[in-house]
């Protein structure tokens, strides 16, 4: 942890974990407030698992969540009476300590001189200047004064923002491109399933973003909070503005955790786990090898979310454990999916149903999840029969595996970059902006039809670097993108169903059929997942290579 003081009785820090409670117990502190809303990264515990620490060790945990940079005054006058009433000392949180302290300047704002809480923040380490401004504005963040400028900017600094600002490198060396990313640790999510198997452990899927950044970037360790495209402009987490003369916006989804009731109180315990967060997906693997029979029931959202066939892939590498352990016929598999087929690409659909009949796994279509009792061992579903009526189904359960409903980040959803359903506008073939011509968007959070995953990005990255390029009048033509996705659909341990397609559903294999077969399992495809392709994502994608990935130009 780190601690920093910022008045009698108040100190801030970063992410807290449930480990770190007894420790701020030890050092005087009786209570904890927590500023960051919950599902804003995959590594991050839930305010529910610091609360329920907090009790342990009679210490008052309050929940006050701001979304990153949108610090408003209302928010800042609760921090104050939070600081008014809560036992002293106590101690606030949020990704990095930046949002926790705007709220004090915010509130002390009036109550003591200007200068007075810039140089108290100064001397924590957070440069308040910008919040100074803001005060100054009477409220308002001045876009007029930037920090700083770039001829490119990326904002988010996973798959999709460190390939994209690779590729760039790679066709134009020097140029002017930073990447704004708060967190510390770079992820390779596509692993998490195979920790949740037993397969990877976790620590073999981070980097620190420090390692992984390419060379010559400039990273802005903060979060976005706005977009002010009608003046090129960004502002960030302490009211920070950041100019650009190309914007890039990648910044993935976020795990909707609060949609589901009761889900929160319960991650982590009572037999409840999801290989969607780092630091739950060993549990599942945990989960998986205690369980002697009884049911085990694995959930899917609505679409869209990142990788569709994950739900899937954790139950098939499950069910496979409990057939080599010799438990599997004294286990009930049961799968709840909102959506009404298995899998979306009917090419791949009889492979997944042999398995789906081997492993006596009971198919619910039309089912959403929408409340967990993990004390009872209970999950609630809604229910859409095939004539379109509706109803709840309540399962008791000794193994629940969720996949929370998935929604764009909050600062792209408030924005003018977004369409109707909240995902960044663009064009499905050069995904350029629809409205801003200075505008590309890539990855999870864009609004194309593709499947949300690694590998759509790793196609995705050059198409955007060269049209980047091109408006910058650095390159000719213009490159489109098909739609392609994957999803190695690991359906046991050794075998993999390797669906690739494109748009519309077609399927886009990358492989001869006499060497991969996508539509039937295959172990050659079980080591491309397993042994190649996390190289090929930590030195070819995310370096600028673009191995089966460079792009179609029209328009030469």
């Amino acid at each position: 942890m780190d601690i920093r003081s910022l008045a009698p009785g108040l100190s801030v820090t970063g992410q807290l974990h449930p480990d770190d409670v007894v420790a701020l117990k030890n050092a005087g502190y009786r209570a904890i407030i927590c500023n960051r809303p919950d599902g804003e990264s995959g590594d991050q515990p839930l305010f529910a698992d610091i609360e329920r620490a907090a009790q342990q060790h009679g210490m008052q945990a309050h929940y006050l969540p701001v979304d990153t940079g949108k610090v408003s005054d209302e928010q800042a006058e609760l921090f104050g009476k939070l600081l008014e009433t809560l036992p002293h000392p106590l101690i606030a949180y949020c990704r990095s300590g930046m949002r926790s302290t705007t709220l004090w300047a915010l509130s002390q704002a009036g109550a003591q001189p200007l200068e007075q809480i810039v140089d108290a923040a100064r001397e924590a380490g957070f440069d308040m200047a910008s919040v100074a401004r803001r005060i100054a504005n009477q409220g308002r963040t001045p876009v007029n004064v930037a920090e700083a400028a770039h001829q490119v900017v990326i904002v988010g600094g996973g798959a999709a923002g460190i390939a994209t600002a690779s590729s760039l490198l790679a066709r134009e060396p020097g140029l002017d491109i930073a990447i704004i990313d708060p967190a510390d640790v770079h992820y390779y999510q596509p692993g998490w399933t195979l920790v949740g198997a037993g397969v990877f452990e976790a620590p073999q899927t981070a980097h620190s973003m420090g390692a992984t950044m390419p060379r010559g970037v400039h990273w802005i360790k903060s979060a976005v909070a706005a977009f002010e495209p009608e003046r090129n402009a960004l502002i960030l987490d302490g009211c920070r503005v950041v100019r650009y003369q190309q914007l890039i916006v990648c910044p993935g989804l976020k795990l909707d955790w609060q949609a589901i009731e009761g889900l929160s109180e319960t991650l982590g315990r009572n037999g409840v786990t999801s290989n969607y967060l780092y630091h739950l997906a060993p549990y599942t693997w945990q989960l998986v090898q205690q369980l002697r029979g009884g049911r085990a029931i694995f959930t899917q959202p609505p679409m869209p979310i990142k990788c569709a066939g994950a739900p899937q892939k954790a139950m098939y590498l499950s069910a496979d454990h409990w057939r080599r352990s010799e438990v599997l016929g004294d286990t009930q598999i049961e799968f709840y999916s909102a959506g009404a087929v298995l899998f979306g690409v009917a090419d791949y659909v009889p492979a997944l149903m042999e398995y789906v009949e081997a492993y006596r796994i009971d198919l619910n279509f039309g089912h959403t999840l929408t409340r967990v009792d993990g004390a009872a061992r209970t999950a609630t579903f809604r229910c859409v029969a095939a004539d379109g009526s509706t109803g709840s189904v309540t399962r008791p359960f000794d193994m629940l595996h969720v996949v929370p409903p998935q929604v764009s980040p909050d600062f792209v959803r408030a924005s003018a970059l977004a369409d109707a359903a909240g995902w960044i506008d663009v064009d499905p073939a050069t995904l350029r902006h629809k409205s801003w011509e200075n505008i590309h968007a890539l990855g999870d959070a864009a609004n194309t039809s593709n499947a949300k995953t690694a590998a759509a990005a790793r196609k995705q990255a050059p198409v955007v670097a060269h049209n980047v390029l091109a408006a910058l009048g650095r390159a000719k033509g213009t490159a489109l993108y098909h739609g392609y996705g994957s999803c190695p659909l690991t359906v046991e341990r050794g075998r993999i169903v390797l669906a690739e397609f494109s748009y519309g559903g077609k399927v886009t294999p990358s492989f001869p059929s006499w060497l991969i077969d996508g539509t039937r399992p295959s172990r050659l495809a079980w080591l491309l997942k397993e042994r190649i392709l996390p190289p090929l994502y930590w030195k070819g994608m995310l370096k600028g290579r673009e191995w089966l990935a460079k792009p179609e130009l029209a328009d030469l």
